[in-house]
């Protein structure tokens, strides 16, 4: 369910961004002579997303419900400065090309400084989805971070977060080429409060199973982020600085960096 409403989303953006209004405007003349009638017409075309960016203020403040900034991507762990495991992570073993970020903004605050350069403070959804490798079960309500080994193998054991994220962007662009697209760079902080965060596991034995608990992410975390792109189109990477879990000392020093596609700036 989830992938299909990420697909959705991603239509409706791209839609939006490539909506056109046709226009037609008829010119009609008449030369008249003893028994001749001339029509001519013409019709013109005009771009939707002509009219908006055209539209816009080269400067100023301005407030928007938006569907933008949609990254999807992969999620690596840093232990301690190392992409590898320490043994006392290694319960946290996870698929590489399984474990993914998703993200997007709904809201934005900002200032247009020129049409090259503006500053804006977003807010949005951000989930991390681990998909562990171990036939494990995260504990809940445990006094630290806590697992135990399973009988059962799970087809699908999956450990995730969900944040609200508020980034503070400072974008730079590019002067528009002829098909009104532009190249953009766009970095800045990023802070994050803890929503939620879910065990989901599935195994012929037990079926489908979900827990919810916080397992001691860190309810607050912070960290920076990179977007580059043409048109609507880019990669991102964003790494968190704090640890990825809190009251939980044997996990200190592990961290999330996160990079891929991102869509729709």
């Amino acid at each position: 369910m989830k992938r299909l409403f990420m697909i959705a989303l991603l239509c409706g953006a791209a839609s939006l961004s490539f909506a056109q209004v046709k226009t037609v405007t008829t010119t009609t003349t008449t030369i008249e002579g003893n028994d001749t009638t001339v029509n001519t017409s013409t019709t013109k075309s005009i771009d939707k997303v002509s009219l908006i960016r055209h539209s816009k203020k080269s400067s100023g403040f301005d407030f928007d419900f938006t569907f933008s900034r949609f990254d999807l991507g992969l999620t690596t762990l840093i232990d301690n400065g190392s992409f590898t495991l320490s043994p006392n992570n290694q319960f946290l073993n996870y698929r590489s090309w399984k474990s993914s970020n998703v993200g997007f903004d709904v809201l934005q605050f900002g200032y247009r400084f020129s049409p090259h350069f503006k500053v804006y403070l977003s807010g949005g959804i951000d989930w991390t989805l681990i998909r562990l490798r171990n036939d494990i079960t995260i504990q809940r309500n445990a006094p630290v971070l806590t697992y135990v080994n399973d009988s059962v193998h799970f087809s699908k054991n999956r450990f995730s977060s969900t944040y609200l994220r508020i980034p503070l962007s400072f974008e730079f662009r590019s002067k528009e080429s002829s098909n009104g697209k532009r190249f953009r760079f766009i970095v800045g902080p990023e802070a994050g409060l803890l929503l939620n965060a879910r065990v989901k596991q599935i195994s012929n034995e037990r079926g489908k199973q979900k827990f919810d608990d916080d397992y001691h992410f860190a309810k607050m975390r912070y960290g920076a982020f990179t977007r580059i792109g043409y048109g609507s189109m880019g990669l991102f990477a964003k790494y968190y600085m704090n640890d990825m879990f809190e009251n939980s000392p044997v996990q200190a020093g592990l961290k999330s960096f996160d990079f891929g596609l991102t869509f729709g700036f």
